[in-house]
């Protein structure tokens, strides 16, 4: 049996409160500006004034910093927490602090959490959908992991539906670093077809959209995969962005030379393959892609 979900401030603006406003809160905020009153989490000053002209309300506070947190509680009738874990660790202190504050005063009715499909570890390039259980490979994945599980527990004790967004790789033209052709400008290489892996994608502004289905629409306790319908392997992805772009192709190299050139962390993305089932982003959250495929997108 399906659970209802308790409806956002009847009879009046809900408000949303933003954990992590940078590229893909600003393109939620665009969307919501009017019909929802927006607040955002900032530790920096010099961001007030670019929040404030995105019609969000800036609040200055620090994840890392409990006691500058207080004053969220009770301010917000739903979370969209985008913000990333700390860089070392197995946990996120970051979500627990949130969630301490956000409990203070209740008043949540919604949360929704960017989370990554790195969550699954390396799945040979097998297809699957969000009953897959995670196997973290790296630190990275492991603390989004206990992200998941601190939403989750949180969402079961409070009776708040939380909505999990695994997420692959976002892209898009005016996002900052979103774009193949800046790797293909450099000349990065991809690896050979025999050593190859499935990657996924999905663009900026569908996963924008994808946040606010999931606001109006997530089922509690919910994971869903935030990803479009392509199937590609890695190389065939840069091959499309080098025909669309113009640009000559990324030079092909053996897993073995990628060891030898690559960094630690663009290994790690060469090691998972794996190919999403988003079928739950379609039928429950009832998005209709913008971009369906990463040709569709890298050519509009």
């Amino acid at each position: 049996m399906t659970l209802a979900c308790p409806p956002l401030a009847p009879r009046k603006r809900p408000t949303l409160l933003i954990a992590g406003c940078g590229d893909i809160g600003l393109r939620v905020a665009r969307l919501l500006r009017g019909r929802w009153r927006l607040l955002a989490i900032t530790t920096s000053a010099d961001r007030i004034a670019e929040l404030r002209a995105a019609g969000i309300v800036p609040l200055l506070a620090d994840l890392d910093d409990p006691a500058s947190l207080r004053r969220l509680a009770g301010l917000a009738d739903a979370l969209l927490h985008l913000a990333p874990p700390p860089s070392q660790g197995r946990d996120d202190p970051r979500t627990a602090n949130l969630l301490a504050a956000l409990a203070r005063r209740g008043g949540v009715r919604r949360i929704v959490y960017a989370s990554t499909t790195g969550v699954y570890g390396d799945c040979g390039g097998a297809r699957f959908d969000e009953t897959r259980p995670v196997a973290p490979a790296t630190e990275r994945a492991r603390r989004r992991v206990a992200a998941e599980q601190r939403l989750r527990v949180f969402g079961r004790r409070t009776g708040t539906p939380v909505t999990i967004l695994r997420i692959p790789g976002i892209y898009a033209a005016d996002r900052p670093g979103g774009h193949p052709r800046e790797r293909l400008a450099r000349g990065t290489p991809v690896l050979a077809a025999e050593d190859d892996v499935y990657t996924n994608h999905i663009h900026a502004d569908d996963l924008a959209r994808a946040c606010v289905a999931a606001l109006h629409r997530g089922r509690p306790q919910r994971i869903v995969h935030a990803s479009d319908d392509s199937e590609l392997k890695m190389g065939d992805y840069f091959d499309l962005a080098a025909e669309l772009c113009g640009l000559p192709r990324a030079p092909r190299i053996t897993r073995a030379e990628a060891g030898q050139q690559l960094s630690p962390l663009q290994l790690s993305f060469l090691g998972e393959s794996r190919r999403l089932d988003n079928l739950r982003l379609k039928r429950e959250l009832r998005l209709v892609l913008r971009y369906p495929t990463v040709e569709s997108g890298l050519a509009g």
